[in-house]
């Protein structure tokens, strides 16, 4: 009798809330007539303007601090520990003379990361990295992972370590469509 009872009650409590998510007042939704309802505070969880910058360079103990602040005060916040980060992944960016196929030194580079957000060229070509083009947007066909590491260990020529300088995943599993929102098809 007491497993009966238990059991009715966890039905009228699933009943309860099927009954009060439920409703035919489609106008008066998150996006009712007037478009969005973007009432009520929200707050920045996770930046992730590069792709593995964020996971790379930022310490397990500073994730929440670096995904909670604004870019203008990242670089302020954050690129001395992306320098030793780097300096430790590849030694030869501890001297000062040592640049990567960016020409940046070490600060240059790791305060270019440090303020972690996606620059765009409305003119000229969009691409993370060509060998000419430098960090002008990003397509969705660039490896930028490969990029990344080429310019954490590649040197100036991108030629220094050559095993560490490539993922090996030369392209996407599906072919991107040629319209908006040019995404591969879903398996």
């Amino acid at each position: 009798m007491k497993f009966n009872n238990i059991k009715l009650a966890a039905i009228a409590l699933l009943v309860s809330f099927s009954a009060y998510n439920c409703s035919s007042d489609d106008d008066n939704g998150p996006t009712g007539p007037t478009g969005p309802n973007f009432t009520g505070i929200y707050a920045q969880e996770d930046q992730m303007g590069r792709p593995a910058i964020n996971t790379v360079f930022v310490d397990m103990m500073d994730k929440n601090t670096f995904n909670t602040t604004i870019p203008s005060n990242q670089n302020a916040a954050f690129q001395s520990k992306f320098q030793a980060k780097l300096e430790a992944l590849n030694p030869a960016h501890a001297d000062p003379a040592y640049t990567n196929a960016l020409g940046f030194n070490a600060e240059q580079f790791t305060g270019a990361l440090a303020t972690d957000v996606l620059t765009v060229s409305l003119t000229g070509t969009t691409t993370f990295f060509d060998g000419e083009n430098v960090l002008t947007g990003r397509t969705l066909a660039d490896d930028v992972i490969s990029v990344e590491l080429l310019l954490i260990f590649g040197g100036p020529m991108g030629t220094d370590n050559p095993g560490l300088t490539n993922d090996n995943v030369d392209g996407n599993d599906k072919p991107f469509s040629t319209s908006f929102p040019y995404l591969a098809s879903p398996w």
